[in-house]
């Protein structure tokens, strides 16, 4: 399974600084260029997972509701520090105490109990232990899992390497045109990424405590999309 994400971060500030000095200039005055788009893409298995959990305590007095949810999360915490998980990686993300209403009553709402609830991030840096940690969570009393997700932790050289690539793709492209326009390129006049979001593979497990947990890890695909003006060279 597979999921293309566009990153986008600035490049040097020599070759950025041409974009605006380019677009200042009257059309007339521009000198001759190819522009084009080049992309390129690398994957890797991602090795750094985050785990959303947590306990939800149902009672009829807030009070009862907040004990016995702190008496279950004290329980979910000291499983995890069992299964050798650092205490720099996990902490409290959620707590909650809310009333809880009568279904479909005319009139004026009813409070029939209050649900507290407590929720805990998890880094793994270990994305084999996924299953065992999710299995490990509900075997302690967490009763909330929400989500799951796999990344890269650190991405700079993939996204290197991808830069290159698609740099490269455009260099492809612009000697393409050139080529049919029966001209030769120069230095490229500017260059910039496309895109802003951060590099992120998301996948959703459900946990059962009768059976381990099947956890799909992926592959996450970084794709980098870059635009260059290519200058022609003049006077041959």
């Amino acid at each position: 399974m597979m999921r293309s994400i566009p990153i986008a971060t600035a490049l040097a500030a020599t070759s950025m600084a041409v974009a605006p000095a380019l677009a200042q200039t009257p059309q007339s005055e521009l000198p001759p260029a190819i522009s084009v788009s080049g992309e390129a893409s690398v994957s890797a298995p991602p090795d750094l997972a985050m785990i959303d959990a947590g306990v939800a305590s149902d009672a009829k007095s807030a009070r009862e509701a907040a004990d016995a949810n702190n008496n279950a999360m004290a329980k979910v915490l000291l499983a995890l520090k069992n299964a050798t998980i650092d205490d720099k990686d996990y902490q409290t993300s959620r707590l909650s105490l809310q009333p809880q209403y009568a279904p479909n009553r005319p009139g004026q709402s009813t409070v029939t109990g209050y649900r507290a609830s407590n929720r805990v991030t998890i880094k793994l840096r270990d994305v084999n232990k996924v299953a065992s940690v999710i299995d490990t969570l509900v075997s302690a009393g967490a009763n909330d899992i929400g989500n799951i997700y796999f990344t890269v932790a650190e991405p700079s050289k993939l996204l290197d390497q991808a830069r290159e690539k698609a740099v490269a793709d455009a260099r492809r492209k612009a000697e393409i045109y050139a080529k049919a326009a029966g001209v030769t390129l120069s230095s490229p006049l500017s260059i910039s990424e496309d895109g802003t979001p951060t590099p992120m593979f998301r996948v959703k497990t459900l946990a059962a405590p009768a059976t381990p947990t099947p956890v799909a890890q992926g592959e996450e695909t970084l794709s980098i999309t870059v635009s260059v003006i290519w200058g022609i060279k003049t006077g041959q």
